[in-house]
């Protein structure tokens, strides 16, 4: 059985690769993409490696408000 965990972690996979397919087809945005691809699978893996982990967050840094 998957997890939402699980779901998630698979579409924020799903996502970077959508990025790095817009990126390669889009010279002018590639780097960019590319770069929106990397932040999406680095949050996929943090979501895969511990699912209720927390983030830490920098000094200043605001955090988004909570899910409703």
């Amino acid at each position: 059985m998957t997890t939402h965990a699980e779901l998630a972690a698979k579409l924020l996979q799903d996502a970077a690769n959508f990025f790095r397919n817009v990126g390669d087809q889009n010279e002018p945005i590639k780097e960019q993409m590319h770069d929106n691809a990397n932040v999406y699978d680095q949050v996929a893996e943090l979501l895969a490696q511990d699912p209720t982990g927390v983030l830490e967050m920098e000094e200043g840094a605001t955090e988004a408000p909570p899910a409703e």
